[in-house]
């Protein structure tokens, strides 16, 4: 008797409503199940039970058939999924002469998947330089963690990307293809903006210059303050006459 545990997902065993196929190979014997169908709900364990006899070092595989599509399930004591499909970032539009990342990932396949990068439907190669389809472009890939980089980006750069998931189990899956535009850098528009940032500037310095020139400055900086206080000196009298003996005039 030979068992497997697993616990089910929606992407690996559904919910086993489909026959399970437990084939073994290189040699001739009986083989059976005490459960032909095996219902169990989502994300919770299932165990499934395969005998069989007459076989001289079998090799025991699980498989999971879904209508025509048959793939492998278990086999040596690991539970093996199929990628899916793979969702990759790619920017519309990348600076030549910048660093570009594109990245490329599944989180469905069992053992994880590796990565492989297509521009234009040509499969791109490890090492671009000893490539001539390549050879000018400067990039970088990792099979493991599905990145693409290029540093710098080229104007050769340029074209419709697609990567696609495979982990050696069912099909390898490919994702949508994007397009990407590799742009030179816009030099007329940051001159633009310089000289335009200037003239105001100048703008700003000629209009204090006038402002100075005009004396609106010192009249603001005098205020009321600019007013005189004018004193008259007093006057000769004579005794037993009252005069006013001095006046200020503000």
């Amino acid at each position: 008797m030979l068992g497997t545990k697993a616990k089910v997902g929606r992407k690996q065993l559904l919910l086993f409503t489909s026959m399970i196929l437990c084939s073994l190979a290189l040699g001739r014997g009986a083989v059976q199940t005490s459960e032909p169908v095996v219902q169990v709900a989502e994300n919770k364990p299932a165990k499934l039970s395969c005998s069989y006899s007459g076989f001289s070092s079998p090799r025991v595989e699980w498989k999971f058939a879904h209508g025509d599509i048959t793939s492998l399930v278990c086999y040596n004591n690991k539970i093996t999924v199929p990628p899916s499909k793979p969702t990759i970032s790619v920017p519309a539009s990348a600076t030549i002469g910048t660093r570009v990342v594109l990245t490329c990932s599944e989180t469905d396949g069992s053992p994880p998947s590796e990565y492989f990068w297509f521009k234009d439907g040509v499969l791109m190669p490890t090492e671009p330089k000893n490539n001539r389809a390549f050879s000018n472009s400067s990039y970088s890939l990792n099979h493991k963690t599905g990145e693409l980089i290029f540093d710098p980006v080229s104007a050769s750069d340029a074209g419709d990307y697609t990567c696609e998931a495979q982990n050696g189990y069912g099909s390898p899956m490919k994702s949508d293809t994007v397009h990407m535009d590799a742009v030179e850098l816009n030099v007329g528009g940051i001159v633009a903006a310089v000289l335009v940032t200037l003239i105001l500037l100048g703008v700003l310095i000629f209009g204090i210059w006038f402002a100075y020139n005009r004396g609106y400055f010192d009249r603001a900086k005098k205020g009321t303050s600019n007013k005189k206080v004018i004193y008259s000196q007093p006057t000769a009298r004579r005794d037993g006459e009252f005069r006013q003996t001095s006046s200020f005039l503000v």
